[in-house]
């Protein structure tokens, strides 16, 4: 049985590895049981194989998300940059008008 677990937003950064080592060691646990016995079940086969297939669609799905994000960065910086750009001419050019006003 493979349980899907879903971190709370607000969970320190910290919290995170150190459930995710608990978990590989629980399952780690569980694994050294069965090889203990000396060969391997079909039913433990069956779930490290599902297990091992989500854990790989889980990394694809994560990098597709990574690159999705740093992509928005990006954008987001060079909106950034561009808007400083504006907001600089924009205050040169109320500078000049406010010097052209005092002359």
């Amino acid at each position: 049985m493979t349980v899907e677990c879903r971190w709370p937003a607000a969970a320190p950064a910290a919290v995170v590895p150190v459930s995710l080592l608990v978990g590989f060691l629980r399952d780690g646990a569980r694994d050294a049981a069965f090889a203990q016995v000396g060969e391997w079940t079909e039913e433990a086969v069956q779930r490290i194989t599902t297990e091992n297939t989500t854990l790989k669609q889980r990394a694809r799905q994560l990098t597709a998300d990574k690159r999705t994000l740093d992509e928005r960065l990006k954008a987001a910086r060079s909106n950034l940059r561009c808007q400083d750009r504006r907001v600089t001419d924009l205050e040169a050019r109320l500078s000049d008008l406010t010097d052209q006003d005092i002359k």
